[in-house]
């Protein structure tokens, strides 16, 4: 089953329609006042939200229905619904376009033990550029004009924020999180380590290093993101595989952090690291080839998969 999202703020009057999975039709609509009660019913109808582009050309947003696509009306970080007008997609795109791409670094206990680090008192943040975002089952460019030899995957869980936030706390996070996807930090290791003094930033936004998808599967679903089985496979076989449990700061803490004397919009991406099984630390090093495939796999959200070639 899925649900129409309205506005729902404490103390306000909540509005949740109820439709039946795979039918456009109302069964009823739901009032309440009572925001608690209003949050469990959402943990119980949610949305699979996706980016097309359809087969008039026209790029919008849809609601995934098993094998069908009903296009979303309204704001998707506002008051937004599924209509009954059947989309007819040719192309599945990066389910968001982000305001911000935050990235944290060495999140997961058993990645900062491979590595050699030390755990962090806070969380290691940098960015990526937005346009950075790749889409699903389109290529990972490895650079050629800007080298790099030492392009790595990195699997993480995605977070999108549903509306502005500052100062949140960590009790409170979860309540501005639209939903979550799959996301893969790309990164050319040489750039992040070695050129230029370490370029952290520029290591991991070249074009095409930010692949997200295939959906966005809103918070509703996964009421609690630190329980998700999360895996790299590089041409078929598993070079990382762990679970979000792992991770030093959860989903909640990473927000607030963030957040601190700090404005989230709406549509920012925060990528909340990645497990160990990196190419930088097996034995020997490996590093993405043309030719090669990654596909990043979250349970409960899905697989995002990606070929590599190199730029020409």
């Amino acid at each position: 089953m899925f649900f129409t999202r309205c506005k729902g703020e404490r103390g306000r009057v909540a509005q949740v329609d109820i439709y039946e999975g795979g039918s456009p039709s109302l069964l009823r609509t739901s009032r309440t006042n009572n925001f608690e009660e209003y949050v469990n019913c959402l943990t119980v109808w949610y949305m699979e939200i996706v980016r097309v582009e359809t087969v008039e050309g026209e790029i919008c947003y849809g609601c995934e229905v098993g094998n069908q696509v009903f296009r979303l009306e309204g704001d998707l970080y506002g008051t937004f619904s599924q209509s009954d007008v059947l989309l007819q997609p040719v192309r599945r795109l990066a389910p968001v376009v982000p305001t911000a791409i935050y990235g944290i670094g060495l999140n997961y206990r058993e990645h900062a033990a491979e590595v050699g680090a030390k755990l962090p008192e806070h969380p290691v943040v940098f960015m990526k550029s937005p346009t950075s975002v790749q889409h699903p089952n389109c290529p990972i460019i490895l650079p050629r004009h800007l080298h790099s030899d030492q392009v790595d995957y990195e699997c993480e869980l995605a977070v999108v924020i549903g509306r502005d936030c500052k100062n949140v706390s960590a009790a409170e996070a979860l309540d501005y999180v639209l939903g979550y996807t799959c996301g893969n930090d790309v990164s050319a290791r040489d750039w992040q380590k070695f050129h230029g003094g370490g370029q952290w930033v520029k290591a991991k936004s070249f074009d095409s290093f930010c692949p997200l998808g295939p959906i966005v599967v809103t918070a509703d679903r996964i009421p609690n993101p630190q329980i998700l089985p999360i895996r790299t496979i590089l041409n078929g076989q598993i070079r990382q595989e762990s679970y979000t449990g792992d991770m030093i700061f959860s989903v909640a803490e990473i927000i607030a952090f963030l957040s601190g004397s700090t404005t989230l919009q709406a549509g920012t991406v925060i990528l909340t690291g990645t497990p160990s099984g990196v190419g930088m630390a097996s034995e020997p090093p490996r590093f993405l080839n043309p030719g090669d495939e990654v596909v990043v796999e979250i349970t409960g959200i899905g697989s995002l998969k990606n070929p590599v070639k190199a730029e020409q």
